[in-house]
């Protein structure tokens, strides 16, 4: 136990400074995210020195590579963006602190089912706020999304229907059905918030590596794509020597999601409610 609490110290402090920053900046510096795989590493190797415990060091390295498999998939099918995507796989390291590799199985799979609770949570009432606080611009985004989509929403609306009324009282089939039934709505609707609320105009002072461009822009003979890499250094010099202001999209600081999460993580897993999830 003794050898987990300092784990649990670098995680919680490593996240919380990793919120602060992306609140303010919406991004997560890789330097923090590596500079904590660097002192948990660390403090894993010199615990494997001084008692012998070679698995409590392997264990972390495992973590690591279970975490960066995971953090590339949700970066590659456009769930995460970077800073995201390497602070998930840094918690890799601090994730599996059991030496039994079956529990760090559980241990990672327990996180993973937090995270993803608190994330669908988090970005449904932080979009909820923001189309509050532009309801007009949302309203209007959304009316025009409804309209223009109206005979696939009508599609899904009939075959919701027709899966409900087949389901014969089948719970499971009848929740597929509500799901057929609600999903346009709610791909228009997160459509809406980020027409209405995501967009940004900035001036291209303001740019900093790794924001991303709501459409590729031609300066001169050259064209600067909208990817989700984001803008890269030279990309930024570019602009600011052709424009003055560009579109952004602004992401949903999704830091504090970390943070919820791993707090959660550890009550459960360190208390009875560990043993009543499994």
């Amino acid at each position: 136990m003794n050898s987990v609490i300092p784990l649990f110290i670098f995680g919680l402090i490593w996240i919380i400074f990793a919120t602060l920053e992306d609140i303010k900046k919406r991004e997560i510096a890789n330097w923090l995210n590596y500079s904590l795989i660097i002192f948990v590493l660390g403090y894993r190797f010199f615990y494997f020195l001084f008692y012998n415990n070679v698995a409590f060091f392997y264990e972390g390295i495992i973590g690591i590579g279970l975490f960066f498999i995971i953090s590339r998939l949700l970066y590659y099918g456009k769930l995460f963006a970077g800073g995201d995507a390497n602070l998930m796989m840094a918690l890799g390291v601090i994730i599996p602190y059991s030496t039994i590799l079956s529990e760090n199985l559980r241990l990672s799979i327990l996180f993973l089912f937090i995270f993803f609770f608190v994330g669908a949570l988090y970005s449904l009432i932080f979009s909820f706020v923001l189309s509050i606080k532009n309801y007009k611009k949302f309203k209007k985004a959304f009316f025009e999304l409804y309209f223009r989509n109206r005979k696939l929403v009508y599609s899904f609306i009939l075959l919701g229907l027709i899966v409900i009324f087949f389901s014969k009282a089948d719970f499971l089939i009848m929740v597929l059905g509500l799901f057929i039934l609600f999903f346009p709505y709610l791909y228009i609707y997160t459509k809406a918030v980020d027409l209405s609320c995501m967009i940004k105009k900035i001036n291209v002072g303001d740019l900093t590596e790794g924001d991303w461009l709501y459409n590729s822009v031609r300066v001169g003979s050259t064209t600067i794509n909208a990817s989700w890499d984001g803008l890269t250094k030279k990309d930024i010099s570019l602009l600011r020597k052709k424009k003055k202001y560009v579109l952004i999209r602004q992401g949903i600081p999704f830091a504090p999601v970390f943070l919820i999460g791993f707090i959660l993580f550890v009550i459960f897993s360190q208390t009875n409610l560990w043993d009543s999830f499994w």
